[in-house]
């Protein structure tokens, strides 16, 4: 099974990519994740990603990909996975899109997960007084509205770019998590 995630900030797509994760027993992969992992390891992507990351630079899309090319061959990828935060823009759909072709894999399905951004605010509000480790440096009302007006620009788009290839499935984002799961699983099964 191989899908992807998509939704704005705050609307549990890491949740459920863990719940997914557990009940399939495949891989969440996120893109902040694999970055971390090749500059820990030390391959030549991961230096290049570090040396990158050192000048407060974006890891140019070209490099990510190089990255989640590596990631998708690793075994415990060969059940499946979940990508979790990639792609975020057109530009890096259609490069997945090559890259899933030159290895022969095919997406099962993208999830959206559809909630009132009126909502947003308050479940990260939520998320940062209960997070264990403390909240996240992005947990504010300030931060989201900042990284809303990015998804609404850059990453919204996929949701027509997956519609056109008939990929797109959307659940309600604003049921409870567990009827959210069981949402997906029924899409997934379906797909």
């Amino acid at each position: 099974m191989r899908l992807i995630l998509l939704g704005p900030p705050g609307a549990g797509k890491g949740t459920q990519a863990a719940r997914i994760e557990q009940r399939y027993g495949i891989r969440q992969l996120s893109t902040g994740d694999m970055l971390r992992a090749a500059v820990a390891a030390g391959t030549p992507v991961g230096q290049k990603a570090k040396d990158i990351m050192a000048r407060g630079e974006l890891v140019p899309d070209e490099v990510v990909v190089q990255i989640i090319s590596e990631r998708l061959d690793q075994p415990d990828c060969a059940k499946g996975f979940i990508l979790d935060g990639f792609p975020r823009t057109v530009a890096q759909a259609e490069a997945l899109e090559e890259l899933l072709k030159a290895k022969g894999i095919r997406l099962d399905a993208v999830v959206e997960l559809e909630v009132d951004g009126s909502i947003l605010i308050e479940r990260i509000e939520k998320r940062a007084r209960e997070s264990a480790g403390g909240p996240r440096a992005d947990d504010n009302a300030e931060a989201l509205k900042k990284r809303l007006e990015v998804y609404h620009a850059q990453t919204a788009p996929l949701i027509a770019f997956y519609r056109d290839r008939g990929l797109l499935r959307t659940v309600d984002g604003m049921a409870s998590m567990d009827d959210v799961t069981n949402q997906i699983v029924s899409v997934l099964e379906a797909a």
